[in-house]
This record gives C-alpha cells, sequence and structure tokens, in this order.
C-alpha cells in the first residue's frame, strides 16, 4: 500500500518524532530511604553489629503493611516469586493435586505450583481482559483442586469477589497474586485482603518497593501467619510452644533489615505514587475519547486500578493498518509501548510444555498418584485475542503535562495517519 502524506509525517517513515528524548524515568528513590538507610549502618557501626534479619526494622514494616491493608498479619520475604511459594505452602496442599492460576502472569507466579508438586490448571481470562473471573474459574475446578491463585495483572482488579465466593462454596482456599496492584482497590477494599492470602513483589519496578528485590506476604488469619512464618525460613517454629526443632522443611526465603527499612519509607510513599498515576491516566482517558481507533477497555463497577501500565485497545476496523503496525509507530514517536503482553503467558514457553521441572522425570504431571487426566490440553482464547487485540502503555507518577501532551499528539498523530 502506497504511503499517503500524511503517513509520510510519521517518525516510522522518516518524519520528525513527537518525542526524542527518553520519558523520565521513577524518581522512586530519594534521600529519604538513602537516609533510613544510612541511620541503619550508622548504629550498626556504632553497636559493632551486623545488619541481619527477622529484626526491629522488618516487624516495623511488616505491622505498619498489614495497618496500611486494613488489619492482619505480614511477613516479608526475598521476592514476589517467593510471597506466592510462601503463601502456597502455608496453605500445605497435598502433593500431585491442581491448583488453578490465572492465564495472564508472570512465571514467577506459576511456577510455585510446580514446585511444591502441584498441577497448574490454567484457568482463562475474562472475554476481552487480562484477568480471568469466576466464571472461569469454575469451569476449571476437579475433586483434585486444592487451591487458587488468582493474579491482579497491571494493576486491574480482577473479579475476586466473586472468584472467593465460588472458592468458598467449594472449600478452596484463594492466593491473591498482588504483585502488580499495590493500593487497587475493589469497591473500596484493597487487593490482596479478599482472598486468604495476599501475595506481593516489592522489586525495583514495582508501585513501592524494598531495593532489588523483596516480597510481603499477607494475611488476616493468625494460624496462617504462623505458617507463612515456618515457610519463609525454613520451618522454624514460630507460634509453636516447646517444639523440637524445625517443623516443617522449607528453604530460607526472609527479608533481611536493610530492604525492610527501604519498604518503610516506600510505604509512605505509595498513596501519592497510585493516586499520581490515576491522576495522570484521567486527564489521558479525556483526550483518548475524542479519538476513534483507541478503545479504553471498561474495568469492573467499583474498580480502582493502580496501574502499573495502562491496557489498552485498538479497533483496526477504523484503520488502514494493523495493531502491530499502530503499535510500531507509537514507538517510532517516542511512546513508551508494549505492543503486546503475550510474554505474560507462561504456559505458552517450554518450561511448561517440556514439563522441565526436576529433571526428565516429568513431575509432578506425570507421577502415579495425580488423579487428574495427565494428557488433557488446555486452550485459553480470550486469553490469546486480549494480547493480541491490545497493548500497554507505561504511566510513571513522575510525568507532568509535558509527557501527557506529547503522548497526546503522537497518537493523534498517528491515528490521523492511518485513519479511513
Amino acid at each position: 500500500m502506497p504511503i499517503n502524506e500524511k503517513q509520510k509525517k510519521l517518525a516510522l517513515y522518516g518524519g520528525p518524532s513527537v518525542r526524542d528524548t527518553p520519558f523520565p524515568d521513577r524518581s522512586l528513590l530519594g534521600p529519604e530511604e538513602k537516609a533510613a538507610v544510612d541511620a541503619l549502618f550508622d548504629k550498626a557501626i556504632a553497636e559493632g553489629s551486623s545488619i541481619g534479619y527477622n529484626g526491629p526494622e522488618e516487624e516495623a514494616y511488616c505491622k505498619e503493611f498489614a495497618e496500611y491493608m486494613g488489619g492482619g498479619y505480614a511477613d516479608g520475604v526475598n521476592s514476589g516469586t517467593t510471597a506466592v511459594f510462601v503463601a502456597l505452602k502455608a496453605l500445605n496442599p497435598e502433593p500431585f493435586t491442581e491448583i488453578i492460576v490465572s492465564p495472564i502472569t508472570d512465571p514467577g507466579g506459576m511456577m510455585p505450583i510446580v514446585m511444591l508438586n502441584c498441577i497448574p490448571v490454567v484457568a482463562d481470562a475474562s472475554p476481552g481482559k487480562y484477568n480471568t473471573d469466576a466464571e472461569q474459574i469454575e469451569k476449571m475446578i476437579t475433586p483434585q483442586t486444592s487451591a487458587i491463585v488468582v493474579a491482579h495483572i497491571g494493576g486491574e482488579p480482577a473479579d475476586i469477589e466473586n472468584i472467593v465466593a465460588v472458592a468458598k462454596k467449594h472449600g478452596i482456599p484463594v492466593v491473591e497474586d498482588c504483585a502488580q496492584a499495590h493500593n487497587a482497590k475493589l469497591n473500596g477494599k484493597l487487593l490482596g485482603s479478599f482472598g486468604d492470602i495476599g501475595a506481593f513483589s516489592t522489586m525495583f519496578g514495582k508501585h513501592h518497593c524494598t531495593g532489588g528485590q523483596g516480597g510481603l506476604v499477607y494475611t488476616k488469619d493468625e494460624e496462617l501467619y504462623w505458617r507463612i512464618r515456618r515457610a519463609a525460613d525454613r520451618g522454624k517454629p514460630f507460634g509453636i510452644e516447646k517444639p523440637n526443632g524445625n517443623v516443617t522443611a522449607s528453604l530460607n526465603f526472609n527479608m533481611d533489615e536493610i530492604a525492610a527499612t527501604i519498604g518503610r519509607v516506600q510505604l509512605k510513599k505509595l498513596p501519592s505514587i497510585v493516586e499520581r498515576r490515576r491522576a495522570i491516566v484521567a486527564k489521558l482517558t479525556e483526550e483518548f475519547k475524542k479519538l476513534n481507533a483507541l478503545i479504553i477497555p471498561e474495568q469492573l463497577p467499583g474498580a480502582q486500578p493502580s496501574y502499573w501500565w495502562w491496557r489498552l485497545d485498538v479497533d483496526e476496523d477504523k484503520l488502514t493498518c494493523s495493531k502491530d503496525v499502530y503499535c510500531e509507530a507509537l514507538i517510532a514517536e517516542g511512546m513508551p509501548i508494549n505492543p503486546s503482553y503475550r510474554a505474560a503467558m507462561p504456559q505458552t514457553f517450554d518450561w511448561y510444555k517440556n514439563r522441565n521441572v526436576f529433571g526428565s522425570s516429568g513431575y509432578p504431571w506425570a507421577a502415579p498418584e495425580y488423579k487428574g487426566d495427565k494428557d488433557k490440553e488446555y486452550s485459553w482464547p480470550n486469553a490469546i485475542e486480549a494480547t493480541d487485540a491490545q497493548f500497554n502503555l507505561s504511566i510513571f507518577e513522575s510525568w507532568g503535562e509535558e509527557e501527557i501532551r506529547d503522548i497526546v499528539e503522537a497518537f493523534n498523530k498517528v491515528e490521523d495517519a492511518f485513519a479511513k
């Protein structure tokens, strides 16, 4: 197809780009975190002590996080992946049972299942969304189902109220994977507080962090909390009177005092970080409503996303190009676009297809104790359709009017060039 005059102005075809400098980074860390860590070091140096773990900083951070969540208990761990592992380990599922999991998630949200010798059963997404829902999950429940892991992808609330209702009907515990959903809410209630346990990542890219890596495991149930503590620290007998050593086998997933010190400062910033992201999305929404080809997907009623990024859709029928070319054009204009989130479907990768977990055994699927269909093939048409049709726009709380203006200009420029 020949390129028209408007298309010649696109950076994709050699024209000047809307933005020729990178968007500013988040500036997530500041002098407050440095001062807090310096004070921790100063104290250790003055005392001649080491900086360890399970100390006063982690205790305070976990208490403050639990209070932030509306009460309950929290334990700090060393990553979001281990947060999911510890959450499931605390639930103590029987080996070779099934754990239902969302179709679009980080590999770290699915791999803990097989590491516990359980079988991941991947539900489809809700139509038009990345997240799953109660209907899709209930289809996958069998007598072998021992738990459900629900990811709130991109900071968008999943259908968690109905999912929990279905789970309770069947007597199945629910873990909320909130790695991308700090401070996101549904009907005024924070995600992570609906299910039995909430698992959070606090790595450097998340809404609030504890340094390079980290995680939190949250629950309102005191007995579950003690089981979480044991699972996070080699089965140490937390909450047990007169134990005879460690009470279960696990690994060392502890958060350290430096990470907790950073987390305490970051937690205070979290509300303003998320509110700024929401404000940016609100301004962009008003401008994007004027476009014909861009679709802003609807959220669940009562949803307040925290926008780890913003999921958007394209109506190709109103364009002379495909979604892929549309995204390429936006990227050429300097926009922070991820054209497809297909990389967040870990069940499509070799490790899952080849059952590459424990040597060449094929376990846990191949175990004779597994009573389900070892060779059953699953499909996720809604998830595939969503990742084909939709794309993600990064949203950083550090952006101002200039960044908003450039985004609006670029989207208008690309739509104008490709409009039918």
